[in-house]
């Protein structure tokens, strides 16, 4: 296993900016201190207005429906491209895409959040449609040192900070793509970056 550290990030002067969804604890921290167990959305039970009742798999079996109502269409998986913290990424097809916590069981049914990220740009000879992985450095987008890693099919990886004003991708061409990217480590106090690559 080989570690890449990149202690600073350089912006390229022509860079601008199975619907089995396994969610922890861990992963639902917010500002409150209210955390859930282990989990498995498995689906949403229509209840109207394109509204459904979440209904998932608990660590012990369990098959639950929730009182909390989400979007149907954030049950389709062309729709939910990933997960981190709470938070599900959704790419629609107007291209932008949007931090949600919808599916977050503590996070409000009146008032979700839903947060746009800058418009993605592709480096020459990558690609945006097909996303691999999703991760963000802390619970919350909404904090002012979040930075959130997208991880293209391909030599492409995306990161921004969607807090901070005129907030816009920094691109990184990865040399040798052949690699499972795993769990993004950000430490956003001077923008450094730690993940690791398994060669196959």
């Amino acid at each position: 296993m080989l570690s890449l550290r990149l202690s600073r990030l350089v912006k390229p002067a022509t860079v601008r900016s199975s619907l089995l969804l396994s969610l922890t604890s861990s992963g639902f921290s917010t500002t409150s201190s209210v955390q859930t167990p282990p989990f498995s959305i498995l689906h949403a039970r229509p209840c109207g207005a394109d509204l459904g009742k979440l209904i998932i798999l608990t660590a012990t079996e369990d098959l639950t429906t929730l009182d909390k109502t989400v979007p149907l269409e954030l049950m389709k998986e062309m729709v939910m491209i990933g997960a981190s913290h709470g938070w599900i990424a959704t790419l629609k097809e107007d291209g932008i895409m949007r931090l949600q916590d919808d599916l977050n069981p503590v996070a409000s049914d009146s008032d979700p959040k839903h947060i746009p990220l800058p418009p993605l740009v592709t480096l020459p000879h990558c690609q945006t449609q097909v996303v691999t992985n999703v991760a963000m450095s802390s619970s919350s987008p909404e904090h002012e040192d979040c930075v959130v890693a997208v991880k293209f099919l391909g030599p492409q990886l995306s990161l921004c900070r969607p807090a901070q004003r005129n907030s816009e991708w920094t691109n990184i061409r990865i040399a040798k793509p052949m690699f499972l990217l795993l769990p993004c480590y950000v430490f956003p106090e001077r923008w450094n970056v730690s993940y690791s690559r398994i060669w196959r």
